[in-house]
């Protein structure tokens, strides 16, 4: 009986043990392992990969705010913190947070145990290679209008910043801060062109997401008139 009890009391102990453990390690299994963080604008940026480890190790969600880094590296200007990272096949993606934006460690290999980082990479601000898996569509922007037919506008430049941003984005009313034709509602019209050099027109109603993902260069922006 006491024999028993013991083998209970043990078999209740490990599993205690077993699924918090269990329970860390899938949180820490993410796709991406990143080498490098940087964080200011085009203009000016600072390496910021050891302030973002130490961030790692408190809490796997990160909000991004103007005193996270306690540094200010281009004072007034709107900043953004650039992740470079690597997955699993070595195709490197870069992820672009902006100010006030969720930054959530689950899909980073080792974010809470902060296994990483590459003292020696270069990729960069601008001058990051882009080999992105996300950044390889198959359609090449021309241009962009938003509106109504016959009450449109062009919106390249605006969708452009967009772009850098973020992969996805949800178009609402306000998105591209002008109103082409108000009481009506309004789409994003992106023209563009396959590799066989045939022109393609995607139509985005008023309040669906737009992906990237589909476009050449969505995230570098060397595209449109």
């Amino acid at each position: 009986m006491i024999r028993r009890h013991y083998v209970l009391g043990a078999a209740t102990l490990l599993a205690g043990l077993s699924l918090p453990a269990l329970a860390q390690r899938g949180d820490d299994d993410g796709e991406f392992v990143i080498l490098q963080a940087r964080y200011g604008t085009d203009r000016n940026h600072v390496d910021v990969t050891d302030q973002l480890r130490q961030l790692a190790r408190r809490d796997r969600r990160v909000r991004l705010t103007n005193d996270l880094f306690g540094v200010d590296p281009d004072p007034g200007r709107d900043k953004y913190l650039r992740i470079y990272a690597r997955d699993s096949q070595g195709r490197e993606r870069r992820f672009d947070y902006p100010e006030r934006a969720w930054i959530d460690g689950g899909q980073f290999t080792a974010w809470g145990a902060g296994r990483w980082g590459e003292p020696n990479y270069n990729g960069g601000w601008a001058g990051n290679p882009y080999r992105d898996r996300h950044d390889d569509g198959s359609y090449t922007i021309l241009h962009a209008n938003y509106g109504t037919p016959g009450r449109e506008v062009d919106v390249t430049g605006r969708l452009r910043e967009l772009a850098r941003r973020d992969e996805r984005f949800r178009m609402g009313n306000d998105t591209f801060g002008v109103d082409p034709d108000p009481g009506r509602d309004k789409r994003l019209i992106i023209i563009a062109r396959d590799p066989n050099g045939q022109q393609r027109s995607f139509a985005y109603a008023e309040g669906s997401w737009v992906d990237g993902s589909q476009f050449t260069g969505w995230r570098r922006g060397d595209w449109g008139r």
